[in-house]
């Protein structure tokens, strides 16, 4: 079972030059007392880009929005919103209402006392009413939503009025749309459907788009670029695709989904694994090395006997998940020490249980960092 594993580096991106981008960000800096919330952070958002900053709760996420709106003050770095500088020449801010922003949070906030129709026209006052009457229509039909245009806000459901809070936020025309958890109040079906209409809204309104959540699968749905960010850092900033097959940390590839954890010593390059031996490239001989291993990356492959020892490589025991099954399995590496992996099957794959089988591994989901 000798494998390959995917080397750690991930492939670079320079920064756009900050007149180009519709949000950038550099430097920022933001603190609540002694604790610092977001540290040294740089950042951009290109015109039409969908851009997801994700992580775990506190880890400065929504601070970082929340400047970008000017909903918190600019304390060190500087913010460009459409080329321009956030900050005025006399060291001010400049106010929310002046950056051409669309903003949406988990709470619609909608206004009670306004139908929905008159919801959406509430940010189109420098239209003529006519025209603000049709701008807000046409909004609220691309959403589904044109039939309730003459309801009021609690007659409506959760989801019902995430939509008419995208409107009204997308119907000024902003260059930049900034959304802070804007889906998690949602049950699951609903959600998937709503950020599917939002995801084409946004794109078809060209907005350059700043979205924070904490949910990965979420992120890799939305997202053109991904922010990782762990303590107030960006740990990887990249396209989905790279965070996920080509993680810069542990952390990068843990968040992600679950992993098989195992760890060796450098011998030649490689590390001895239950799973086989895996290239080091980059770590010293003889240094500490953690393995990491996807389980969608372990093929499972029955064998007709059954075990006949617990030594050999056998199932603990299977779970279908759906659109695909896993399965918990017992190895044992040369030195005998017994290991409890993971395997991602796809559909019904049940073996039963102390079935023999045989162990197969994608190398491109395999990786290796110092233990430390």
């Amino acid at each position: 079972m000798n494998q390959t594993a995917t080397t750690l580096p991930h492939a670079s991106r320079a920064d756009s030059p900050a007149e180009s981008a519709m949000l950038y960000m550099e430097d920022i800096c933001h603190d609540f007392g002694t604790l610092r919330a977001v540290d040294h952070v740089t950042l951009d958002v290109q015109r039409g880009e969908v851009v997801c900053l994700l992580g775990p709760s506190g880890c400065g996420k929504s601070t970082l929005l929340r400047v970008a709106a000017c909903l918190d003050e600019l304390q060190h770095g500087r913010v460009m919103i459409g080329g321009e500088d956030m900050r005025t020449p006399s060291g001010r801010n400049v106010p929310p209402e002046r950056r051409n922003v669309g903003l949406m949070f988990q709470d619609a906030a909608l206004f009670p006392h306004l139908t929905v129709l008159e919801n959406v026209m509430f940010g189109l006052d420098r239209m003529p009413s006519r025209q603000r009457k049709a701008t807000a229509l046409e909004f609220l039909e691309k959403l589904g939503m044109g039939e309730q245009a003459a309801r009021y806000p609690h007659m409506l459901s959760g989801g019902q009025q995430q939509r008419v809070a995208l409107a009204r936020a997308l119907a000024p025309g902003p260059g930049l749309m900034l959304l802070d958890e804007p889906f998690s109040a949602l049950d699951a079906r609903l959600r998937d459907r709503i950020r599917d209409d939002t995801l084409h809204l946004l794109k078809s309104a060209g907005a350059g788009t700043l979205l924070v959540t904490h949910d990965p699968e979420e992120a890799m749905f939305m997202a053109d670029r991904i922010a990782l960010m762990k303590d107030g850092r960006i740990l990887q900033m990249d396209k989905p695709q790279n965070l996920y097959c080509r993680p810069a940390d542990p952390f990068v590839a843990t968040f992600f989904g679950d992993v098989n954890r195992m760890e060796g010593t450098v011998e030649r390059g490689q590390v001895d694994t239950p799973l086989g031996k895996v290239d080091a490239q980059g770590l010293a001989e003889g240094e500490k090395a953690l393995v990491l291993v996807r389980p969608e990356a372990v093929r499972v492959v029955v064998v007709s006997e059954p075990s006949s020892t617990h030594r050999d490589t056998h199932v603990i025991m299977s779970r279908l998940l759906g659109r695909s099954s896993l399965v918990h399995i017992c190895v044992h590496d040369q030195k005998n020490r017994e290991y409890h992996l993971h395997s991602t099957m796809p559909g019904v794959f049940l073996p039963r249980e102390n079935q023999r089988v045989e162990l197969h591994v994608d190398p491109s989901q395999v990786f290796v960092f110092p233990a430390h």
